[in-house]
């Protein structure tokens, strides 16, 4: 005997063929969605990832585990999502490949973070990386100030690559060392060099009261050291 099947339920469940077209249009609004989203998270965000593969990722785990569990939702609907999804990363990519302004725009570009020992404070607001993670990040790379590191720089990957000071040329920086760094003051109390606790940038300064940074024209200061960085 026969089994009787409903093959347009078994495809497309309770719904019907016009739907399948409302489904490609949300399904590729919502692809842009995440995109924009993942994008608007910054380069950590999507770390060790491509923004494409984290859209990719979400978008076809999302359309492949509702008809696992739902009867009333037919097995054509995942495959109509998929073929959006996968389309719509093929577009993406081939504009990308053609336009670099759409590739920065969607990829981003690279940050530099540190030049010449000190801050690139214009560009590491635009991030939104806190002070906390980005020292935690190269004390992980036996880096005890800024005076070692000659060049940061925030990949579109969210790594950070590290270029540094021969030991010969190492200059007096910002010390990231959490027991130096807490160490912060306004009152100068003591002639040396210190570095501005926001910025980085090093000064020789007399004893005093209080002395504005000439380069962010902060208040903040931190003995600087010239230590070689520990190999």
């Amino acid at each position: 005997m026969l089994l009787s099947i409903d093959w347009s339920g078994f495809l497309i469940g309770k719904e019907n063929w016009e739907f399948m077209i409302e489904i490609s249009i949300r399904t590729l609004v919502m692809y842009f969605i995440i995109l924009f989203g993942l994008r608007l998270l910054g380069k950590r965000g999507v770390r060790q990832l491509s923004v494409f593969e984290l859209v990719v990722i979400i978008s076809l785990g999302s359309a492949a585990g509702d008809p696992m569990f739902y009867k009333e939702i037919g097995l054509l609907v995942p495959v109509i999502i998929f073929a959006v999804i996968v389309g719509a990363y093929r577009l993406t990519t081939y504009l990308m490949a053609k336009s670099k302004k759409l590739d920065d725009l969607i990829e981003g570009k690279c940050v530099h973070l540190i030049k010449n020992g000190e801050f690139s404070i214009e560009e590491f607001g635009k991030e939104g990386l806190a002070y906390d993670e980005f020292f935690s990040e190269l004390r992980q790379q036996s880096i005890s100030h800024l005076g070692q590191v000659e060049t940061a720089i925030l990949e579109t990957s969210g790594n950070i690559s590290i270029y540094y000071y021969p030991d010969e040329e190492v200059k007096y920086g910002l010390p990231i060392l959490p027991v130096l760094f807490e160490l912060s003051m306004v009152k100068i109390q003591k002639a040396g060099k210190y570095a501005c606790s926001y910025c980085g940038n090093v000064e020789e300064l007399p004893v005093t009261s209080m002395h504005k940074c000439k380069k962010c024209q902060r208040k903040q200061w931190v003995k600087a050291i010239n230590s070689r960085r520990i190999k």
